[in-house]
């Protein structure tokens, strides 16, 4: 009887956990959830924001030379990446690197606790969850975050090196979202480096035969900033030689900002665009953010199914936010100018101004990525996935992340075209759900993939 109380308890314990996580989103995120009448102009949210970065980047300002490992928090001890990560920690840290991670369990865990044994530096930039939240005991400096972007910011800013061992939505986010940099050209071209070959196969082909033979959504040789291992030695021998640049930390963008009190006023440059940002969505509501490739042409069905959506989507009340560029963004705007609606647009100032589409009803601009993509997917009722690269695929994730985690409530994730999604689903639920049980069966359930925009429309009303 007293175990089955306590049982209870703790069961209460957890649910209380996930409700106020759900109830104090607003302070926790910041970003997402019923937005009808929100007013995004609140002082203190802005202020909580703006503390982080200038704690995060304080704190980044103490190391030199950085390798920032990721991977699923769910990954036991007795399984052969954990074994496999505590080696790489290891021998990361005896070759002078302070061995970053998220600060959490599982591969997190492994790393730190090579490094910490080794004698080195081992680093946790955790981030606040109502589950999977502790620090392990092997994190020898730490800070704890709210905000799931300026942590995502601080993970991928200073690194010399990025290793990913098997997991879940939060690994391929922080995965796409340092692909999706270095193309851009935001941090430095370093290794990235995929242990386990088994497991990251079938993300390559996907890669490989969909995203870049199939569509074009991002040039071939951009594949080889990916290294496909097996192993801890294997990583290290690629890693091993390199010349190290000190002092990579940065922000990311406009001037190469970089740590500690050099950033000084210049932080308050992104507390411009927050706040700029912030005002400017409190004029939107009921909007559907639709994202996709800049490089499908209009002769795809890709894209006349984007301008359908587009008008369709007007015609039910609803208020369609893209990117603002070229391609899938433009059809999708085009649709909603012509139908006589709300068609938004949301860019950096870093795209051509030729590639802005001129099917804007409003728009806003931003200097800094993260910025952009905070504003971008803020208000947004529902996310339709077109066809896309690696900026499309950290989106995906970074919203999946984010609702599983209970950072954002669960709005409807569409993706659009099931002989492109299909692959990568195959991918989540054989090799991450059946194999390594990085996610949950029901996380499978976090979005739905269509062909129709019928269906995607049948969806949202069920959203």
């Amino acid at each position: 009887m007293a175990s089955r109380q306590k049982k209870q308890q703790k069961r209460r314990h957890v649910n209380s956990n996930r409700q106020s996580a759900g109830n104090s989103f607003y302070l926790t995120y910041g970003t997402y959830g019923d937005l009808e009448g929100k007013d995004w102009r609140d002082t203190w949210q802005v202020f909580r924001i703006m503390a982080e970065f200038v704690s995060g980047y304080q704190f980044l300002s103490k190391f030199d030379k950085v390798a920032t490992v990721f991977g699923s928090a769910r990954l036991h001890p007795r399984n052969r990446y954990y074994r496999d990560a505590v080696v790489l920690g290891r021998l990361l840290s005896r070759k002078g690197f302070c061995v970053m991670t998220g600060g959490g369990p599982g591969i997190m865990e492994a790393a730190n606790k090579g490094a910490y044994e080794a004698g080195g530096e081992s680093a946790g930039l955790n981030i606040q969850l109502p589950f999977e939240q502790r620090i392990n005991p092997y994190v020898k400096k730490y800070i704890a975050f709210s905000y799931f972007f300026t942590r995502k910011v601080m993970l991928s800013a200073p690194a010399h090196v990025y290793v990913f061992y098997p997991g879940g939505f939060g690994t391929m986010d922080e995965l796409f979202e340092i692909l999706d940099s270095m193309e851009l050209g935001l941090i430095d071209q370093v290794p990235v480096v995929l242990v386990g070959k088994e497991f990251w196969r079938p993300l390559l082909s996907f890669l490989r035969e969909n995203v870049v033979e199939r569509h074009h959504c991002i040039e071939r040789r951009k594949l080889d900033m990916i290294q496909l291992v097996d192993s801890a030695d294997e990583a290290a021998a690629i890693i091993r030689g390199r010349k190290v640049r000190k002092n990579l930390c940065s922000i990311l963008s406009v001037d190469n900002f970089s740590c500690g009190e050099e950033i000084n006023w210049r932080i308050f440059r992104i507390m411009a665009e927050v706040v700029t940002g912030f005002e400017f969505l409190t004029n939107v509501s009921r909007n559907i953010t639709i994202l996709g490739t800049k490089s499908i042409r209009k002769e795809s069905p890709y894209w006349q199914k984007a301008y359908a959506l587009g008008r369709r989507l007007v015609e039910d009340g609803y208020t369609v936010v893209t990117g603002g560029g070229s391609g899938i963004m433009e059809a999708a705007n085009k649709g909603a100018y012509e139908a006589g609606g709300e068609s938004i647009g949301i860019y950096t100032h870093t795209i051509d101004q030729g590639e802005v589409n001129p099917y804007l009803t409003r728009s806003l601009a931003f200097d800094f990525s993260y910025t952009r993509k905070l504003i971008l997917t803020a208000p947004s009722r529902a996310f339709i996935l077109f066809p896309g690269g690696f900026g499309t695929l950290d989106q995906c994730f970074e919203v999946l992340t984010l609702i599983q985690t209970g950072k954002m409530r669960n709005v409807p994730v569409v993706l659009f075209g099931r002989e492109y999604w299909e692959p990568l689903l195959s991918f989540l639920r054989e090799n991450m759900f059946e194999q390594k049980h990085a996610i949950a069966r029901h996380d499978l359930r976090l979005f739905n993939i269509v062909d129709s925009v019928e269906d995607a429309l049948a969806l949202l009303k069920e959203g």
